[in-house]
């Protein structure tokens, strides 16, 4: 018999209906504050910038909440502030972590990525969302950097900034962080976004069009994933992106652009000065912007072709992306031919930014070579490129009925343990249907976790279920798997990623008094299993389709 600890209904209903975001503060305009000398940055953002704000501060009575602070986890408790009630019946409380040096969005550089990145990682497990305020001139470049240096990312990361500081009268800064709290409280869309002007992009398909308007950023060959407007932000579920490997969220670090260059043609530009480029040292990789389609000058006697040819032989990776704004580089005009037939990789309709960050994270990986490099920059691995696909054919009548009837059918088709009808279900509809829910708050992921079937577990998270939402009752998969004591789901979701809840850990820690083996694989209590004995552990068997101990030590 499971014992089942007593919590107050209050405090549980509280705290079902709070989210948590940890607002990373790195610097940027919408920080700053006039001067003598000109807008400096602002120390004490949330104090004197979102505590006076009702949208920002319901008046409840402060909190502390943990963050960890620096690669020594050292856990600081920081006041906390908490928005009124949403349209979605959700709050969300959240704290300000300022770096201790404020960075110059100009002169960032790899070294400020992964300060951004080590961040968010180390308090992974502490937040249900992060918003990252940055300044707006390399705001792309660094929205693409995060999207390949986030593996497995599992929770929404909105970058955002503004044109105006916060504390002048007339500013975008305020709608422009209300609205990323909103989305990282609330939807559980697991990219790097970037939120400007009321629109929620991929972080990867953005670039910035405009000085100084409000609507400074765009994405052009991308639709954004979601629109806010009077009444609420709608997102269209159908372009998220979710990662499909069965791994636990990591970060990459060593991505480092000081070993790739960007080169935009122009006409009369001369083969001696690609040559130049390309003989850099120390150079792997080049950004090729050319006209149009993706087409550049041969150069007399083919110069220009024999200089490209030549550097890749020596085995420099060479991307060819469009000037355009809009658009894709495709091979249809002789000159763009005779730069894919050198080895030139087709960059599709690639930004300058994302091509550049993917090009640095690809040749960071490990046992990486030019020819892996250069077959995984024409292949979309975040998102960050549009890939030719089948058209999809949908009836347009009864769209909103189909999708219930679906959602219930996968449901009982997952209690009943039945896998080809899941299959079935799953291969003819969308990603859509593994992180919607049903009237319990009830996802896929939160149905398998307690499926007789551990082979339909395994499928839904191979396809892009989220391990994080939580269903009404404020619980994520992992919690409902130990509770219903399948030690070998909680394993599959630990391997994949899944922590519990801080909500969920006090209920944990008790019932894990009781079943111990069970709650130490979910990472509490005395048998506590951590992250790095479970990778080195334990392992999908895919041919006896259940989890069993690793080779390794």
């Amino acid at each position: 018999m499971t014992l089942t600890p007593t919590l107050d209904p209050a405090k549980a209903e509280e705290t079902s209906h709070e989210s948590r975001v940890l607002i990373i503060m790195t610097g940027g305009t919408i920080c700053m504050q006039p001067s003598p000398g000109g807008f400096i940055p602002a120390r004490g953002f949330q104090e004197k910038c979102m505590a006076r704000v009702p949208t920002f501060n319901d008046g409840s009575a402060s909190t502390t909440m943990n963050v960890v602070a620096n690669a020594a986890h050292e856990l600081k408790a920081r006041p906390s502030l908490r928005t009124p009630m949403t349209a979605y019946g959700r709050q969300v409380r959240y704290t300000v972590f300022e770096f201790e040096e404020l960075l110059d969005s100009s002169s960032i550089d790899a070294k400020g990525w992964t300060q951004i990145a080590e961040a968010i990682e180390r308090n992974y497990k502490l937040f249900d969302g992060f918003v990252v305020l940055h300044g707006t001139d390399s705001l792309a470049y660094t929205c693409s950097a995060l999207s390949f240096m986030l593996q497995n990312l599992g929770k929404p990361v909105v970058l955002t900034g503004s044109q105006a500081p916060m504390l002048e009268l007339q500013n975008d800064a305020t709608d422009n962080l209300l609205g990323s709290l909103v989305v990282a409280g609330h939807f559980m869309i697991p990219e790097v976004c970037l939120y400007f002007n009321n629109r929620l992009f991929r972080g990867n398909r953005t670039t910035k069009v405009a000085a100084s308007d409000f609507a400074a950023f765009d994405s052009p060959n991308c639709a954004p994933v979601a629109v806010t407007n009077s009444m609420r932000t709608n997102v269209n579920w159908d372009m998220v992106h979710r990662p499909t490997s069965l791994e636990p969220f990591s970060i990459r670090t060593n991505l480092d652009t000081t070993h790739v260059a960007c080169l935009r043609i122009f006409p009369g530009i001369k083969p001696e000065m690609v040559d130049a480029v390309l003989k850099l040292d120390g150079l792997r990789g080049l950004i090729l912007e050319t006209f149009g389609a993706g087409n550049a000058p041969s150069g007399q006697d083919n110069a220009m072709i024999n200089v490209l040819a030549s550097a890749i032989q020596r085995g420099i990776v060479i991307v060819n992306i469009t000037q355009c704004l809009t658009g894709s580089v495709s091979p249809v005009y002789a000159t763009g031919m005779s730069l894919s037939r050198a080895g030139v990789v087709a960059g599709l309709d690639m930004t300058t930014e994302g091509a550049l960050t993917k090009l640095a994270y690809l040749l960071a990986l490990p046992e990486s070579t030019p020819e892996s490099v250069a077959k995984n920059m024409s292949v979309s691995i975040r998102g960050e490129l549009t890939e030719s696909t089948l058209p999809i054919f949908r009836h347009p009548d009864g769209e909103l009925s189909d999708r219930i009837q679906t959602l219930t059918s996968l449901g009982y088709a997952i209690a009943q343990g039945d896998l080809e009808k899941v299959q079935a279900i799953t291969k003819r509809e969308h990603h859509w249907l593994l992180n919607d829910a049903d009237y319990s708050g009830n996802t896929p992921i939160h149905l398998a976790a307690t499926s007789p079937s551990i082979k339909i577990l395994h499928l839904l998270l191979s396809q892009g279920g989220s391990v994080h939402l939580r269903n009404r009752a404020g619980h994520t998969p992992l919690f409902l798997a130990a509770s219903a004591g399948l030690s070998e789901h909680t394993l599959l979701l630990r391997k994949s990623g899944a922590h519990l809840h801080s909500d969920e850990r006090p209920a944990a820690e008790l019932m894990a008094r009781h079943r111990p083996f069970v709650w130490g694989m979910a990472g509490v209590g005395p048998k506590e299993i951590s992250q790095r004995e479970m990778e080195e552990e334990w392992e999908w068997d895919a041919g006896k389709n259940r989890m069993i101990p690793g080779s390794a030590p």
